[in-house]
C-alpha cells in the first residue's frame, strides 16, 4: 500500500475543493466554498508553524496521499480548542421528572437545552475519504493518524476530545431535525443554514434561538426519530470512534441532531497505546505486524501503515515502502500503534 497521511499544504487547495464537492452537503468542516477552504489551508499553515506547545484554537489539516502518484484521496482535521473565539453550541438532552398527585402518575419528559458545555475541548472532524478508496483500511488510517499527532504534541490539546457526526438527512439534503426545530425560527432551509454556518460560524444561533428548554415530545416523530442518530454514511466512523473509547453523553448537533461523542484525551485507545520506538532499519520480506506508524513534528508529520518486525534490541524494522513514505532511516524514532 502506497498511501500516507501528511500535513496539508496550501497547494492542496484544488484537490481539497474537488473532495468538498463530493460530500453531498451537511459537512460543515468541508464546505464546497472556495474562499472558506483557502482560509482553512492558510489557518492550518499558521497552526503548523506556531511556536510553543500550549493549547490554542489551531486547525490542523491533513491529506491522504498516494505516495507514488501524488494523488490526494482523503482528508481529516483536528481543532486544538473549540469555543475560544466564538461559542461552541450543542443541545444537551436530559430528562425532567414530574409527579402529579391528583393523577397519581409520574411523567418523565426529555428536553433539549442549548449549552456550551464542551468548550475547551479539542475536536477531531472533517474526515472524508474518496468514494473509490473506501477499502483497505484507509478510513482507519485517516481517523487514527490524528491521535498519533495528538500524542506527538500532547500539550497543544485539551483534556477531552469530541467528534460531531453528521445527522440524518433526506435524499434532497434536508434535515428532519432542523425542519422541526431551528428552521421554524430562522426561515432558512437546512442546506442554507449549514452553508451559512460553514462560512460564518454559529453566532446567529445564539442571536435567534430560544434559550428555554425544548420538550422532545413536542417535536414531530420524524424529528424525534433522528435525535442522536448518525447519517448512514457515518455509521462506520461512529464504530471507529467507539473502538477508540468515545461515548455519547447526550450531546447533539444543533443543526441536524447528529450525535456528538467525547473521550478523555489520554484514554483514547491510540493515544494510550502508542509507543515511541527506535528504527533499526528495514526488512525485505512481507512478514511482521501491521502497525500504524508516524514521524515528524507539526508540518513535517507523516503516517502510514507498515509491516513492523521488532529485532533482538527492541528496535523496529519497517518494510521498505514505509521507510520511503516516512523518510526515516536507522536511528530515527517513530511512534507506532497496533492496527
Amino acid at each position: 500500500m502506497s498511501f500516507r497521511i501528511r500535513a496539508a499544504r496550501e497547494s492542496d487547495y484544488p484537490a481539497l475543493y474537488e473532495m468538498a464537492k463530493l460530500t453531498g452537503g451537511g459537512f460543515t468542516n468541508l464546505p464546497a466554498d472556495k474562499t472558506t477552504l483557502q482560509n482553512k489551508l492558510a489557518r492550518a499553515a499558521e497552526g503548523f508553524d506556531r511556536k510553543g506547545e500550549n493549547q490554542s484554537d489551531d486547525l490542523y489539516l491533513f491529506m491522504l496521499e498516494d505516495f507514488d502518484s501524488k494523488a490526494i484521496r482523503g482528508t481529516c482535521q483536528i481543532f486544538g480548542e473549540v469555543g475560544r473565539d466564538r461559542p461552541f453550541y450543542s443541545y444537551r438532552m436530559s430528562t425532567l421528572t414530574q409527579k402529579s398527585e391528583e393523577l397519581g402518575r409520574i411523567f418523565r419528559n426529555q428536553t433539549l437545552s442549548l449549552c456550551t458545555d464542551l468548550e475547551g475541548s479539542s475536536e477531531v472532524g472533517g474526515l472524508f475519504l474518496h468514494p473509490h478508496e473506501r477499502a483497505g483500511g484507509l478510513g482507519m488510517l485517516l481517523a487514527r493518524s490524528r491521535y498519533l499527532f495528538i500524542k506527538q504534541h500532547r500539550p497543544r490539546f485539551g483534556a477531552r476530545v469530541l467528534a460531531e457526526l453528521r445527522g440524518v438527512m433526506d435524499p434532497a439534503g434536508h434535515s428532519p431535525f432542523w425542519d422541526a426545530l431551528a428552521g421554524r425560527f430562522f426561515g432558512m432551509t437546512f442546506p442554507e443554514a449549514d452553508e451559512f454556518n460553514a462560512v460564518h460560524g454559529t453566532q446567529f444561533i445564539a442571536d435567534l434561538m430560544p434559550n428555554t428548554p425544548i420538550y422532545v415530545n413536542m417535536l414531530p416523530e420524524s424529528a424525534r426519530a433522528v435525535i442522536g442518530q448518525p447519517h448512514p454514511t457515518g455509521r462506520a466512523a461512529l464504530k471507529m470512534l467507539q473502538a477508540e473509547g468515545f461515548v455519547w453523553e447526550c450531546y447533539i448537533d444543533i443543526f441536524d441532531g447528529g450525535p456528538t461523542v467525547t473521550a478523555p484525551t489520554d484514554q483514547i485507545r491510540s493515544v494510550r497505546e502508542a509507543e515511541w520506538i527506535k528504527v533499526g532499519g528495514s526488512h525485505k520480506d512481507k512478514g511482521g505486524k501491521t502497525m500504524m506508524v508516524a514521524t515528524g513534528q507539526l508540518g513535517n508529520f507523516a503516517a502510514c501503515w507498515a509491516q513492523v518486525q521488532i529485532d533482538d534490541r527492541g528496535e523496529a524494522l519497517l518494510d521498505e515502502k514505509a521507510m520511503q513514505m516516512l523518510d526515516v532511516g536507522s536511528g530515527d524514532t517513530i511512534i507506532a500503534v497496533s492496527r
